[in-house]
């Protein structure tokens, strides 16, 4: 499911590894970048990291919004809080994030958003996930607005530390080739990547079918309280679906529609 605390920060790699040196003749585009570990995540560095050549505007939440779905705030004031050039951190959802982007943000700017890209999100967002995440909500939301998006999601095993560095290798080569191939109008990409280990090679990159089998659901009760504890890692991974793609090795890219 969403965002699990990886325990590891951000370890960049080196400055000249970005999108452009991975790719020198990737066009230029401008792209709307968000989360919903919020503004302050590895995740969110790493995607700013790989994408600093490109035309880039950050609108994140202000505090982590794991799991909160395509909630939107409408019945009170969201702050835009501006950071610095280009990054606005948001009292608000990830959906809520692309909407005042769209909507106050964008009409400052120059040009339009070529694609809304969220992301990287700490924890897998395969098959039914995608209607509990906030990252899928907020690539969602700009493809009710038709603009096309990517979701990236690196799946975790437990709380194992996880070295962002190789996370950022492998966006990078997801990005590349899904900027080139747009998702049909009303539909939007959903990434989800291996547990990296210690590996040191580029997984496949495999196009298949969102699961539709249901998340492990256990609670321990405690009087009159439930907690959940069911395991991720648990879950049906039937063959030729996301999870059975990513929990295999391979990165599992979905077509998902609105």
């Amino acid at each position: 499911m969403d965002a699990v605390e990886s325990g590891m920060p951000f370890q960049a790699v080196p400055r000249h590894f970005t999108l452009v040196s991975y790719c020198p003749n990737v066009e230029f585009m401008v792209l709307l970048l968000t989360n919903d570990d919020g503004i302050d995540a590895p995740g969110i560095a790493a995607l700013e990291h790989i994408l600093v050549e490109q035309e880039t505007l950050t609108a994140a939440p202000q505090l982590p919004h794991s799991g909160c779905g395509h909630q939107t705030t409408t019945a009170s004031p969201i702050v835009l809080e501006a950071r610095e050039p280009g990054r606005y951190a948001v009292h608000g959802t990830p959906a809520d994030c692309t909407r005042l982007a769209m909507a106050h943000l964008v009409p400052t700017l120059s040009c339009e958003i070529d694609w809304v890209l969220s992301g990287i999100n700490a924890g897998g967002n395969m098959g039914v996930d995608a209607y509990i995440s906030g990252t899928v909500a907020a690539v969602r939301e700009g493809a009710f607005q038709g603009i096309p998006g990517i979701a990236i999601s690196q799946y975790l095993q437990g709380r194992e530390p996880l070295n962002w560095a190789r996370t950022q290798v492998w966006s990078a080569h997801v990005i590349e080739q899904l900027l080139k191939q747009p998702p049909e109008p009303g539909h939007f990409w959903n990434v989800n990547l291996p547990w990296p280990g210690d590996r040191t090679d580029l997984p496949e990159l495999v196009f298949c079918q969102p699961s539709r089998d249901p998340l492990p659901v256990s609670y321990v009760q405690e009087g009159d309280a439930f907690t959940y504890n069911g395991r991720y890692g648990d879950r049906p991974a039937a063959p030729g679906t996301d999870v059975a793609v990513c929990f295999s090795g391979s990165i599992a890219i979905t077509q998902l529609s609105t």
